[in-house]
């Protein structure tokens, strides 16, 4: 059969029983969703995408990429970003599109030219259904890419301990990307409290090598051409035998061991100097 002809067959089958065999749609896939989506949003959704898929089978048989399956593809998008979005899994997400193949799955009594209009639409569903896990692939990358952005920014704050000294308390490791974010934050707070005195605190980085040291020194630099004096609090003794060890030089950067003596310190140098002794620098 020519596969104009099949095209044709094809949609007789499925505009014959068109209802019937999409609500065989709903159902099949109602069942492996375990009631994790609404039965009604579950049906305008399949049904919808019946009545496009029908459509573009008419208008440009099974090249699924051409403009008569516009519809198709922007329904199947659709359904690919929201099942991604809730939680479903890659298997859930391309089985809602698969299960299509059933509704028309032949028999020993289908005749030749059924059996060949199911091939076709088995062939163009598992098309689609690549679509979908692609769109579903794509939407899973865009969701982990921002929800690592927003855990990078909780997990850089800038604190104010006094009036005009701030502090950044690092914690876990740092990369070339959080660095850009702890700058970025840093210099923003030195602005927004008229800070001075900014100090890096780095008790929670779990270890300190040349490039860890190099972000650090980014950071200081970028902080005193704001005008801003930078101390490097959290240097424990492990880590103090690395930097030197590793033979990295922090020049006049001041170091402490703890948090509360980089505060002391900076109270005393701090230009609004308040003072933690009733005055006395």
């Amino acid at each position: 059969m020519a596969e104009q002809d099949i095209s044709a067959r094809l949609v007789e089958l499925l505009t014959a029983r068109g209802e019937l065999l999409a609500s065989a749609w709903v159902e099949a896939v109602s069942r492996t969703l375990r009631g994790r989506i609404s039965l009604a949003e579950l049906d305008r959704e399949l049904h919808d995408l019946y009545t496009a898929l029908v459509a573009g089978i008419r208008e440009g048989g099974s090249d699924w990429q051409g403009e008569a399956y516009a519809e198709v593809r922007a329904l199947l998008s659709e359904l690919s970003r929201g099942r991604a979005r809730q939680g479903f899994t890659p298997t859930e997400t391309a089985t809602s599109v698969l299960a299509c193949k059933d509704i028309l799955a032949p028999t020993a009594d289908t005749p030749a030219e059924d059996i060949h209009a199911y091939l076709q639409l088995s062939k163009l569903v598992d098309s689609l259904a690549l679509f979908t896990l692609e769109v579903y692939a794509k939407t899973r990358e865009e969701i982990i890419s921002a929800q690592a952005e927003q855990l990078m920014e909780l997990s850089t704050p800038v604190v104010k301990l006094w009036d005009g000294v701030v502090a950044v308390p690092l914690v876990g490791t740092l990369d070339s990307a959080r660095t850009q974010v702890v700058m970025e934050k840093l210099l923003q707070a030195l602005v927004d409290i008229n800070a001075d005195q900014a100090i890096i605190d780095i008790t929670g980085v779990p270890a300190v090598d040349t490039e860890v040291a190099q972000h650090l020194l980014k950071t200081v630099v970028a902080a005193r051409l704001m005008g801003a004096e930078c101390i490097i609090s959290g240097i424990r003794p492990q880590i103090a035998q690395t930097i030197v060890a590793l033979g990295i030089q922090f020049g006049d950067i001041v170091t402490k061991a703890s948090l509360a003596d980089a505060l002391k310190h900076a109270l005393r140098n701090s230009s609004t100097d308040l003072s933690i002794n009733g005055g006395q620098a």
